[in-house]
């Protein structure tokens, strides 16, 4: 915890018991003890033995005079003074003229004036410049126990009398001033008084150690005793600090801090218990900003800037510490111990140090150097030089170090673990500084330069062994700083002289001349970069190789001294401090704005700290005890462990940072984690402005910027850096940067295209009248055409003229290739801009002539019409460029009919219709303004002209219905209500939206059913609801519940609707028009309600009958009851099949089947058993009459094999079978059914012209053995297990599956040759259906046209053989 170096120990050098120590003003080389040994030793700081002094008893007190030339000695018996004379080593008596014990001593604060009090309380007063010696008896009644001098030259003293005198030289009382006990410890100082006075105007004694007496000289009426807490204990000893602050110690080992100011006296600003059991002595160094206590084994230091704080602790094990005193430079801590030892403590060293790259060397004690490496996180001590003498000046090269004071020099050579001295060297006078290099040493010194070799030279080298500068002219030049690199000596004058000495030519290679004197050079490894800081403490960096001042912004007045960064990626980078901060600096050589020097950032240096070296960012400082410590420049720093773990704002000034010292890859890391667009243009800016191309290509690259990335492309291979630098300035949007970098470069022109490209007319005039005057006429007209644009026509005319290429082309030139074009847009803006002028006629003469565009005449014509005074001249410039609508217009603001009536059939615009049809309405031309209003599309104005004047109603109605002309028809109803034909005018009232009127009208006439048709059929969508509860009040209050029902229907008012539907249905329970309207209004109803009251009447719940299940069926669809649906779908084909509607109940299956299928549902077997029988039934007549006999026996024999579901035609279906049968050649099956037609309850049904042939069968069957092999039926492979099924078997007798069967033939489907009908996707074998079609029939299944073209084959038959909610 300490920072205090022990210097040297100093065991009982008096013996054991009480020692006291002295340290000599001024100098402070020396210091004196005394002790019990009666005798006094001085030593100098090194501890070495200068002096000792034997004497005739106990030294009752001794000490130096200001200066700290002499040491006076006092003793208890004898009358005289010793007087010790550092510069001499002399010592001498003086006789005090009295013969009593002496016991004070006091020196004045500004002379050789020396207090002695005797233990009698008399008092010798003795001036040694002029040996006068005055004598004061009966000073004080008792012994003089203490004493102090003022800067005023007064003397206070305090004796055991309790009384405190103040006296003059000449020992004059002034005062006496009584006390409550006895006095010690005097000292004059300063109260903190609302009034600064000048000079020590306060005594402060402490009065029996128990008190703080304070007496002001100015107020001596108001004198001011301060007590403390008895837990302090006495006061030990008390000292005076800062501006009017006490500190005091007390012996219970507390350590107070006091006030005098006036309000606060008395106040305890700080307290703390330093000691655990005692406190000894308190010492305050002013220099140092510090002050010590000492107690127990131990010695606590504090900055009076923070006393709470403890700075250091000094360890004393063997013994108690009971004295402090510090040396007046507060270099020395003497601490002296209970035992009589000394310990002297180095506190603070004299700030001396060098550094080369990443070396420095510091001196760490007085006679002693070490040498540290700082290329690792901490400075590493690497080897340490031992001196001969305590060095005032030192220097550090690459290979010898060398330190040295006063005229005198010591070089030694660095070797791996130690120094070697090789040789000292004395110059011709006091060494200000010292530089070295590999091989030489500059030395200045009173205003010159000794440049030498620093080892003996060989032969080849004693020319340049050595050199003084100035050589030439020694008079004017004072050499006021230098630096020394590997290949230079640079120094620099009070004149403002930097010169360049080239070591390897030995001759100086540059020299400039700045406007004031230089005080400080600080130079760069190579020498390159120089920070040059003059005598009006301003600072700037210099660039030899540009022959370049740049000032340094935000320079420190008070500038201590500056550091270029040794870490070559950081070789931009130096730092410039003071005493209290650190201010970051980047030279910035390549970049758009050009070498300017950028002000990165400020941060606090840390108290009595100074700065050594600059690595990375990492400052290294050396403390005042010697020490080093590092430091991160917050530029540099990282406020985290890892970048990954800093918050998004903290972050973001971390980017900040790398980007203004242009850390771009460690910026490219931070834009990685912060992931955002604005911070990667950011880095993208930073980049370009330091023309950083190929890492900005990465970049945009990297965030997908392609257009940045090609035009970066473009110039990355660019030579020429201003060039270079235009085109990023121009990338970045600072244009008037751009053009000034191009016109520094190689190719000025750039400049002239940039603008242009910019329309910055102006500026490309100006350059292209220097860079391209063939370019001025072009650059002319378009600066003309944007003038024209904003509304400066008077310039732009001028422009357009000064753009004519007549005046610009010489005979023989070759024309330019757009020459001719580029005249004809200069000869428009000449028109337009004449027309703007005022100048009309240039400018219509212009726009009308042929060779004119119809653009132009357009734009002229348009800058006529609205200037309003000429629109004679727009209308025929809009007729001549052909713009009829335009001319037309213009020609009926003229009212110059005949004009319009001749460009009229050239009009296209309504407008233009429009206004001709008014103005021949106007003249009672009706039938030309009809034909007018009809290309105008004007047809309201057509129905009324039909209407009011023409007499053409029939034609005014034909408009209305086609156009629904709401106003037309409005016009049409009022003609019909004239005429008294109100039919017609209801419906052209309902036709305009005109539904109340429509409503009182037909109320009137009696005419509400028409009203409600009409209103019913309307199409408008603004029919609201209230009209039909209007409608449906009127036919409830006159009893028609059916019509009630119906607009209440309409209306949305469903539960009223169905009441009256209901009423009419009690009635006539059979009306199927009300029942349909019954299921509309409850399908649209959503309500259960309802739609179980329509279901109670349908079942016949209401009346006992039920009604027709059709009905019950197209409720349960229109409310999407598909299940209920299918159930009733299936009684509703029965009841059809039973009544022989086959083909009706074929359709019922039908619709159902598909509607189960579009809503996910499993199809009822029921229901696809019966749709197979119908559809095998339908499928026999066309098989018929293809000639397809067998396939419809097959389909007979299936409708045959299940007739008890066709009872309507039974007889009918057996009869049609056994011919079938027997046609096909099926005489078993044949046989079989004529059987059975031959039963009594069938026989005489038998149409008679089939019974003959019948009764042929049963007679003649044949043999049983042919008929069972013309009964055998062909098979086909099962779709489901591959095993044999006869093709017209539905149900396989293998895996059990019932099979689709193929709408075509009625035959099971089979895998390898399937198709379904595009319409209703019912499944079907592609051959069959093939072959149907191309005979021009319909789909059997849903009797829909198909064409070959439509059937697909079938590759995935799965979705025909499983049903949804199947495996």
């Amino acid at each position: 915890m300490s920072d205090e170096k022990l210097l040297l120990r100093l065991d009982h050098p008096h013996g054991p018991g009480d020692t006291f120590i002295s340290w000599q003003h001024g100098s402070g080389g020396f210091f004196a003890t005394t002790g019990v040994d009666q005798s006094v030793v001085i030593y100098d700081h090194h501890g070495r033995k200068v002096e000792h002094i034997p004497l005739q008893g106990a030294c009752t007190g001794f000490g130096w005079d200001v200066d700290g030339d002499l040491l006076a000695i006092i003793t208890s018996s004898s009358p005289h003074i010793i007087l010790w004379d550092a510069n001499t080593g002399k010592k001498s008596q003086v006789d005090t003229g009295l013969r009593d014990s002496m016991s004070c001593v006091r020196w004045s604060k500004i002379g050789s004036v020396l207090a002695v009090g005797t233990a009698r309380g008399n008092l010798t007063i003795y001036n040694h410049s002029t040996a006068k010696r005055i004598p004061v008896l009966g000073k004080h009644t008792k012994r003089i126990s203490c004493g102090a001098w003022s800067t005023e030259n007064l003397l206070a003293l305090g004796s055991e009398d309790k009384t405190l005198s103040i006296s003059n030289t000449e020992g004059d009382t002034l005062r006496i001033i009584s006390l409550r006990s006895e006095p010690s410890d005097i000292q004059f100082s300063e109260m903190k008084l609302d009034e600064r006075l000048d000079g020590e105007h306060t005594v402060s004694v402490l009065v029996g150690r128990k008190t703080l007496f304070l007496y002001n000289l100015h107020d001596p009426e108001n004198p001011v005793e301060l007590a403390f807490q008895q837990r302090y204990g006495s006061v030990v000893t008390y000292k005076w600090f800062g501006d009017g602050y006490i500190l005091l110690g007390f012996s219970a080992g507390f350590f107070v801090a006091i006030s005098t100011h006036m309000k606060e006296v008395g106040q305890e600003l700080f307290q703390a218990k330093n000691h655990r059991n005692s406190l000894n002595d308190i010492a305050v160094c002013s220099r140092l900003g510090k002050v010590a206590s000492c107690g127990d084994n131990q010695v606590k230091i504090h900055d009076m800037s923070n006393l709470q704080e403890t700075s250091s602790v000094l360890t004393v094990e063997e013994d108690e510490v009971e004295r402090l005193s510090w040396s007046e430079d507060g270099q020395l801590l003497g601490v002296v111990t209970h035992s009589g030892t000394i310990y002297i403590y180095l506190s603070q060293l004299p700030i001396i140090w060098s550094v080369f790259n990443t070396h420095a060397a510091v001196l760490t004690s007085l006679t002693e150097l070490t040498l540290y490496s700082c290329e690792s996180k901490a400075p590493t001590p690497r080897l340490t030089v031992h001196l001969p003498m305590e060095p005032s000046f030192m220097s550090l090269g690459p290979y010898h170090c060398a330190a040295g004071m006063n005229n005198r020099a010591w070089f030694y050579e660095l070797g791996q673990n130690k120094a070697t001295l090789l040789r000292d060297r004395e110059y011709l006078g006091t060494v200000s500084s010292l530089r070295l290099s590999a091989d030489y040493a500059s030395v200045l010194y009173e205003g010159k330069i000794q440049l030498h070799m620093i080892e003996t030279p060989d032969v080849s080298s004693e020319d340049r062994e050595s050199k003084m500068f100035p050589s030439q002219h020694p008079l004017d030049m004072n050499i006021t700083a230098h630096a020394l690199t590997t290949d230079f000596l640079i120094y620099a004058s009070s004149m403002g002289h930097i010169h360049y000495f080239f070591l390897e030519d030995w001759k100086l290679v540059t020299d400039f001349q700045h406007t004031a004197g230089i005080r400080e050079l600080y130079a760069d490894q190579t020498g390159i970069r120089l920070i040059v800081v003059d005598d009006r403490s301003e600072g700037y960096v210099y660039s030899p190789i540009a022959d370049e001042m740049l000032k340094i912004p935000d320079f420190p007045a008070s500038c201590s001294g500056a550091l270029w960064d040794c870490d070559a990626q950081e070789h931009n980078v130096f730092i410039v401090f003071d005493d209290t901060k650190i201010i970051t600096y980047l030279y910035d050589k390549d970049s758009i704005e050009g070498t300017s020097v950028i002000n990165a950032g400020l941060c606090k240096l840390p108290t009595n700290q100074v700065p050594l070296l600059l690595f990375g960012g990492q400052v290294v400082l050396e403390t005042a005890s010697g020490k080093l410590t590092q430091m991160t420049l917050p530029t540099h720093e990282i406020s985290g462990p890892s970048i990954h773990d800093i918050q998004k704002g903290s972050l973001q000034q971390t980017l900040d940072r790398q980007l203004k010292l242009h850390r771009f890859s460690e910026a490219w890391k931070t834009c990685q984690v912060l992931n955002r667009k604005e911070a990667w243009e950011q880095l993208t800016e930073g980049l370009l402005r330091s023309l950083e191309i190929e890492f900005a290509i990465r970049v945009y690259r990297h965030i997908g910027n392609v257009g940045m990335v090609w035009s970066l492309q473009s110039i990355q291979n660019i030579e020429d850096q201003r060039l270079l630098a235009g085109h990023v300035s121009m990338f970045l949007q600072d244009f008037d940067r751009a053009q000034d970098w191009y016109l520094k470069s190689s190719q000025p022109v750039a400049a002239l295209h940039m603008r242009q490209d910019l329309l910055h007319w102006d500026q490309a005039l100006q350059l292209a009248a220097k860079l391209a005057p063939e370019q001025v006429p072009y650059i002319a007209r378009e600066y003309a055409q944007q003038l024209e644009f904003i509304g400066n026509y008077a310039e732009a005319l001028s422009h357009y003229e000064r753009g004519l290429l007549e005046a610009h082309t010489t005979e023989g030139k070759k024309p330019h290739p757009d020459e001719e074009t580029h005249n004809m847009q200069c000869r428009a803006g000449v028109a337009r801009t004449a027309i703007r002028c005022g100048d009309i006629r240039r400018g219509v003469s212009i726009a009308a002539d042929t060779s004119s565009s119809r653009q132009l005449k357009r734009e002229c014509a348009d800058i006529l019409e609205s200037m309003k005074q000429h629109l004679n001249d727009a209308a025929m410039l809009y007729e001549s460029g052909l713009f009829y609508d335009k001319a037309a217009s213009a020609y009926i603001r003229l009212k110059n009919w005949e004009k319009v009536g001749d460009v009229l059939p050239n009009v296209t615009s309504p407008k233009i219709h429009l206004q001709y049809a008014k103005a021949k309405e106007a003249d009672g031309k009706y039938q030309e303004a009809l034909k007018a209003y009809e290309m105008a599309r004007d047809m309201d104005s057509v129905v009324r002209l039909n209407l009011d004047h023409l007499n053409n109603p029939e034609e005014a109605v034909h408009v209305v219905q086609e156009t629904k002309s709401i106003e037309g028809a409005k016009m049409v109803a009022r003609f019909f209500q004239r005429l008294g034909d109100y039919r017609s005018a209801i419906r052209f009232l309902v036709l305009s939206r005109c539904h109340d009127e429509a409503f009182q009208l037909a109320r009137q006439h009696h005419q509400m059913e028409l009203y409600g048709e009409v209103l019913t059929d309307s199409l408008e969508a603004d029919v609201k609801p209230q009209d039909f509860n209007s409608l449906a009040l009127h036919f409830e209050g006159e009893n028609n519940s059916m019509l009630a029902g119906k607009y209440y229907y309409h209306a949305g008012d469903y539960s009223k609707a169905l009441k009256h539907l209901m009423q009419v249905l009690k009635a006539n329970s059979e009306d199927p028009k009300v029942i349909s309207l019954a299921i509309e209004v409850v399908a649209v109803a959503s309500d259960d309600h309802l739609a179980s009251q329509l279901i109670e009447f349908l079942l016949g719940e209401a009346d006992g009958i039920p009604k027709d299940p059709k009905f019950l069926f197209r409720l349960y669809m229109a409310r999407h009851q598909y299940r209920e649906a299918a159930k009733t779908a299936i009684i509703v084909a029965s009841q059809e099949q039973i009544n022989g509607n086959y083909r009706n109940a074929h359709d019922v299956l039908f619709e159902m089947y598909q509607e189960l299928r579009r809503n996910g549902i499993k199809i009822p077997t029921e229901m696809h058993s019966n749709l197979m029988l119908l559809h095998s039934y339908i499928l026999v007549r066309l098989h018929v009459r293809q000639g397809e006999h067998l396939k419809g026996a097959r389909m007979l024999i299936r409708v045959a094999n299940n007739i008890s579901k066709f009872p309507s035609h039974v007889v009918p279906i057996l009869t049609s079978t056994v011919i079938e049968c027997s046609r096909a050649g099926l005489k078993a099956s044949a046989f079989s059914y004529a059987a059975m037609l031959m039963r009594p309850e069938y026989r005489l049904q038998v149409d008679p012209k089939y019974s003959k042939k019948i009764e042929a069968v049963v007679r003649k069957p044949g043999s049983k053995l042919s008929a069972a092999n013309e009964e055998e039926e062909p098979s086909s492979p099962c779709p489901y297990c591959d095993g044999p099924l006869p093709v017209t078997e539905l149900n396989c007798v293998h895996c059990k599956n019932s099979v689709p069967f193929c709408i075509a033939t009625g035959q099971h489907i089979v895998k390898d040759n399937l198709t379904a009908c595009p319409n209703c996707d019912f499944p079907a074998i592609l051959p069959e259906l093939q072959l149907i079609v191309e005979s021009g029939e319909a789909c059997p299944m849903c009797c829909k046209a198909i064409s070959v073209d439509q059937l697909r084959k079938v590759a995935d038959v799965k979705s025909y053989l499983y049903q949804q909610g199947e495996d």
